[in-house]
């Protein structure tokens, strides 16, 4: 089952020079998959996935989101879209400070108005399968980088999005939580078949992926799966990236 087709996608941003962010992309991801996007600094792909999440709507060519157009929504069904199909999972973690972590998670519960109780069930939950429930009680202060990005990763599976978007999640941590973090999102994508798009510089976040699609100057550039072997997978990226060009830190 198809859970995003994005196609003949572009984007104009308008200004004294016009300038082209991206221009002709296909995308397809059915339900279940782990699909990556990378690209050097400027490529398109954090515009790609702008517009997937419906922060920046295209110039060109169409979004569809389990069928559904979400540009064609009035302002308040595409808030409530946002809400129940997608997931979002930032760098810089977006946690509400002023919440403990137990708030944080259950947020997109609370604004739907889910009952006590059931939010309990799926909070004792989640924590348990993400290792997080003896901090619930914490501020967002008191926890460490990786326990803030599991704390973000409940609150964006908690609702069990059709798809779950995650823009360099591994950007702000260092290498055992990036790898614990990695982990963690597979065991997601495989256990609760939550489809997944993940933009990241990081190849060794990539390799986590079943296939990445690469973009370079606005365009597809090229596509890689995985395969059963994630280290033959890892060098394939490396390669790719290679050829790609940019500068080694752009990765």
């Amino acid at each position: 089952m198809e859970i995003l087709n994005v196609s003949n996608l572009g984007k104009v941003y308008q200004g004294q020079i016009s300038y082209t962010a991206l221009s002709h992309i296909d995308l397809k991801i059915n339900k279940g998959e782990f699909v990556g996007i990378m690209g050097p600094s400027g490529s398109g792909k954090t515009t790609l996935l702008n517009m997937v999440s419906t922060i920046d709507a295209p110039t060109s060519g169409e979004v569809l989101i389990h069928g559904e157009n979400p540009y064609l929504l009035i302002p308040d069904e595409l808030a409530l879209f946002r809400r129940r199909e997608l997931g979002f999972v930032f760098q810089s973690f977006n946690l509400v400070k002023t919440l403990t972590v137990k708030e944080n998670i259950v947020l997109p519960l609370t604004l739907d108005g889910v009952s006590h109780h059931e939010m309990n069930e799926k909070l004792v939950a989640i924590a348990e399968k993400l290792g997080i429930t003896e901090i619930l009680d914490k501020r967002t202060y008191e926890i460490s980088g990786g326990q803030a990005q599991r704390t973000a990763i409940a609150r964006a599976t908690i609702h069990n999005p059709k798809l779950l978007l995650a823009d360099e999640p591994t950007g702000n941590l260092d290498s055992k939580s990036a790898f614990d973090v990695m982990e963690l999102l597979t065991r997601l994508n495989k256990e609760n078949e939550t489809t997944m798009m993940l933009v990241t510089h990081d190849p060794m976040a990539a390799s986590y992926c079943d296939r990445i699609v690469f973009i370079k100057d606005g365009h597809l550039y090229n596509e890689i799966y995985c395969g059963d072997n994630r280290k033959v997978f890892y060098r394939k990226i490396l390669d790719v990236l290679a050829l790609l060009g940019g500068n080694a830190n752009e990765f």
